[in-house]
Parts: structure tokens; C-alpha cells; sequence
């Protein structure tokens, strides 16, 4: 805040004021050249912009009785309506320093509700009924709470160590977890591996018992279709080679030559004709 007391004075876009005559407000103050009477007149100026305003580090008691350190940061600023701006002067001294206390009373009330591992995850929870609460007191003093972050919760040393053991045994526990799982899935990736070899190698052997089976099959065909009537013209010029030479009647029909084998030898009257 500033107060100007010169005749002429100049309010930049982002402030705004109040203009008093001998200390009673008089009318509001937008950017821009203004005038006023001196020793009769003054005109306080606020900044409308937003406030960063930290929340100082305090010790806190969760709900399990656990003591731990927490800070964090609100944004703040003056509403720009001649209301408010009234009420940032007339219903509250120090804005600033009033919206900090009742941010770190109510930051307390926030984790005394939670244990401890609530408190670590709820962060946003917190913030958002911190921010809730703020901006509540804060419209009667013509203020806007924007946001509020949590920004850190330290618990105590031994609770740390105590943490990060339980973290290093998790983790433990998880790398060997999925090193068994890539074990498991590579003897998996094995065993239908050597499905697969097996029955390529099944699929091969039938395909080629199916093939010797056609070659077979095919030379069977040829044989009884080109060798069966070779193989009993060839058996008769046989048999008539044998007749012949073992002195057997040979009987000339329409058919051919028909050879009988006769037993013994033939009568003498037979040899003579």
C-alpha cells in the first residue's frame, strides 16, 4: 500500500484507490492522472495484482501422533471492485499478515485430521481445503485466495530410515518379482518354440511318407498298364518255346499259336504220320 498526499498524482493499471477528505472516505480511485487538495485530501493506494506469500515452515501433529515439518506458498490479491478495495483498508490492518496466520492455523487443523501416510499422499486434498477455507475469511477483507500448494512434509529422521527401507525391501521385492516373470515367459517362449520345431519336423516327415506313397502308387500304375500285357505275351512265347522243345503238340488256331504239353512221349503211329 501507498498513500499519496500530492496535489497531482498518477494510479498505474494495476492499482486502484481511495480517496479520503479530512479522513472520511470520499469516492474510488481508478489508473490514471488524479487530483486532489492538500492537507484535505489523501488517496491510498492498493496493489491488485497477485501476492505470492509464503507459508513459513511449522511443526505439525497428525492423527497418529507423528511430528512433522510442512510449508507452503498461496496466491493472493486484492478484489478490484470498489467494495472490496474498501474492505482491504477499513476491515483489516495488515492483510497480508492476517491471511498467513490463518493459513498456518488451519494448516495444522489439516493434518492433525490424517496419519501420516495419509498426510504424504494428500497433498491436493489438503491445498484445495486449505484454499477453501482461506478464501471463506478472506472475501470479508476483499481479498481473492487464487491457489495454495503444499510444498514440503519432512517427517522426523527416523521415520525416513524407517521409509526408505520399507521403499529398498519394495523394490527388492519387485525387481526379483519380474525377474521371475522373464524367466517364466522365456522358458514359456522355449517350450512353443520346440512345439513348433516338433511339428515342423512332424509336417516334413508326412509330407514326405505322402510322397513316397504317390512315387509308389505311380509305379504301380505304369506296371499295370504298360508291363501286365508285355509280361503274358512274353509268358506265352515261353511256353511255346518250351513245347517245342520238349516235343509237345502245338495247336494253330484263329487265336494264334496254342501250345499243349503232353506228358511222355507220343505213339509210335503218331511219329510216323
Amino acid at each position: 500500500m501507498r498513500t499519496i498526499v500530492t496535489p497531482l498524482f498518477t494510479l498505474r493499471p494495476y492499482e486502484r484507490g481511495i480517496q479520503e477528505t479530512l479522513g472520511k472516505y470520499t469516492r474510488f480511485v481508478l489508473p490514471g492522472l488524479g487530483v486532489q487538495v492538500p492537507f484535505v485530501q489523501l488517496v491510498r493506494v492498493r496493489d491488485i495484482r497477485e501476492h505470492t506469500m509464503d507459508i513459513m515452515p511449522q511443526s505439525v501433529i497428525t492423527k497418529d501422533n507423528v511430528e512433522i515439518s510442512v510449508d507452503g506458498v498461496m496466491w493472493v490479491r486484492p478484489a478490484t471492485d470498489e467494495d472490496a478495495i474498501k474492505r482491504t483498508f477499513y476491515n483489516i490492518d495488515d492483510w497480508k499478515r492476517a491471511v498467513i496466520q490463518l493459513a498456518m492455523t488451519n494448516l495444522r487443523q489439516e493434518f492433525g485430521d490424517l496419519t501420516l501416510d495419509e498426510s504424504l499422499v494428500a497433498r491436493e486434498k489438503i491445498a484445495t481445503n486449505l484454499k477453501g477455507i482461506l478464501g471463506n475469511f478472506a472475501v470479508e477483507w476483499g481479498l481473492t485466495v487464487s491457489k495454495v500448494e503444499i510444498r514440503l512434509i519432512d517427517p522426523p529422521e527416523d521415520i525416513k530410515k524407517a521409509m526408505h527401507k520399507q521403499k529398498t525391501a519394495e523394490q527388492e521385492r519387485r525387481s526379483m518379482r519380474l525377474l521371475a516373470t522373464g524367466e517364466f515367459e522365456a522358458a514359456e517362449q522355449q517350450k512353443l518354440a520346440a512345439i513348433q520345431r516338433a511339428e515342423g519336423e512332424r509336417e516334413a516327415a508326412i509330407k514326405v511318407a505322402e510322397g513316397r506313397a504317390e512315387a509308389i502308387k505311380l509305379v504301380n500304375e505304369s506296371a499295370e498298364k504298360y508291363f501286365v500285357g508285355n509280361a503274358q505275351a512274353l509268358k506265352q512265347i515261353e511256353m511255346v518255346e518250351t513245347s517245342l522243345k520238349d516235343n509237345a503238340k502245338v495247336i494253330l488256331t484263329d487265336k494264334g499259336i496254342t501250345p499243349t504239353l503232353l506228358l511222355g512221349e507220343l505213339p509210335v503211329n503218331e511219329k510216323k504220320r
